[in-house]
């Protein structure tokens, strides 16, 4: 899908006026003829306007996390409580409090099972996208493995709200290096955007080299998916992760507040924000598992909610789709290839 049919999808995009305020005179010929990098670097810059920021929610539960993949079996989730509708309302209520929209990437078994939770989403003026099915890693499949199971996920999300589904994130961010080939399915499949790649390193996902901020993949067969990678600060040499579900919840405050400040006044950059239901449900039972498991699973539970409070109240929040023709509206994105990430 080109950009041109993204910018008529969904909420008006975003609308530069460069004679707005105290804004600097500077035309749109000028504009035009930047790069899309110089273009993107202007978003700081008093000749055009802060863009919002981006927000979206995992929905999936406690059961279903990677951290405890290695006891917990899908074959075994229907053994535990579901809580993951009651934690899904506790997000709803605290993003309307706030005037807040986000995307919600469903988990397929969820929507099959929780159909009433989709279209609770969608009727608060969220944007409803795909996690997958069965929440297993894109690196552990096959294509066609891969393709069967986006396939029946979007099939219950849609089944479940009516709507067509066009973003897609990945269990555990696991479009890796070894795992490009998802982008061009993803493509083929109709989907309009991902955000998978996270540009960081990580036992268990990343990719250091790619873009850190919206950019689009060039398929060999023609086709193109945009890119929305989850928000990374870059401290010494590294991307760092920010304002996301571990590292929102595990690492200090003064880090999430430094890091945004950063992003916002060095690069021109909104957040972009994401967390799962589970994070602000401290009660939920506890699991056995490693050492490692429990603390990437449980620590800080209980500061979660007053966390991203915190961030709600730092500006406008919008779905993943908005944040993504926002950006549109001020010129084309960067390009990668999907075969590499050089």
């Amino acid at each position: 899908m080109g950009q041109k049919a993204i910018r008529r999808a969904g909420e008006s995009p975003l609308r530069v006026n460069p004679s707005a305020g105290n804004m600097d005179s500077i035309s749109v010929r000028s504009r035009q003829k930047r790069t899309p990098e110089e273009r993107l670097v202007c978003l700081g810059h008093r000749d055009t306007p802060s863009l919002p920021n981006g927000l979206s929610v995992d929905v999936e539960d406690y059961y279903h996390v990677e951290a405890f993949a290695d006891r917990i079996r899908p074959e075994m989730w229907s053994q535990y409580p579901r809580r993951v509708a009651d934690n899904t309302h506790r997000v709803l209520e605290l993003f309307q409090e706030f005037g807040a929209r986000a995307t919600f990437f469903v988990l397929g078994w969820v929507a099959e099972r929780e159909p009433t939770l989709v279209r609770e989403i969608l009727s608060a003026g969220n944007e409803v996208g795909c996690h997958s099915h069965m929440h297993r890693r894109v690196s552990t499949m096959t294509p066609k493995e891969f393709r069967e199971d986006i396939r029946r996920a979007r099939g219950a999300i849609e089944d479940a709200g009516g709507g067509k589904v066009l973003g897609y994130r990945a269990p555990t961010f696991s479009i890796v290096e070894k795992s490009l080939w998802a982008v061009e399915i993803l493509a083929q499949e109709g989907f309009m955007y991902d955000s998978s790649v996270f540009p960081i390193r990580h036992d268990l996902y990343g990719m250091p080299e790619a873009p850190r901020f919206p950019f689009r993949w060039l398929c060999r067969d023609g086709g193109s998916l945009f890119e929305i990678p989850p928000l990374t600060v870059r401290a010494l040499g590294w991307n760092l992760p920010v304002a996301g579900g571990g590292s929102l919840r595990m690492l200090p405050m003064w880090y999430t507040r430094w890091a945004l400040r950063r992003i916002r006044q060095r690069e021109g950059r909104p957040a972009v924000v994401y967390l799962h239901p589970w994070e602000l449900d401290p009660e939920q039972p506890r699991l056995s598992g490693t050492l490692k498991a429990k603390l990437r699973h449980y620590l800080n539970l209980g500061g979660m909610n007053r966390r991203v409070r915190e961030l709600l109240r730092t500006g406008q929040f919008v779905p993943l789709r908005s944040f993504l023709e926002n950006h549109l509206a001020l010129g084309p994105l960067p390009t990668k290839h999907s075969g590499t990430i050089s």
